[in-house]
């Protein structure tokens, strides 16, 4: 785990730096709860978009004339 390596890399610093520290962490946990917490947009489907888009002749099934 990462979560020792941490503690012991802290222990080293001096309070003040600890302090500052604790604050990132702090500031880490309130950003990820902004993003999580935020509507995602949701996607539309593909299927569909051209709906009522599109006109085609009532004769596009016939043959087309030609050489």
């Amino acid at each position: 785990m990462i979560q020792p390596v941490i503690l012991e890399k802290l222990a080293e610093l001096p309070d003040s730096l600890q302090t500052e520290v604790l604050h990132y962490i702090e500031f880490l946990i309130e950003k990820q709860a902004k993003n999580s917490t935020q509507e995602k947009p949701t996607k539309r489907g593909r299927l569909g978009i051209w709906k009522n888009k599109i006109c085609t002749a009532d004769d596009s099934d016939e043959p087309l004339e030609g050489k």
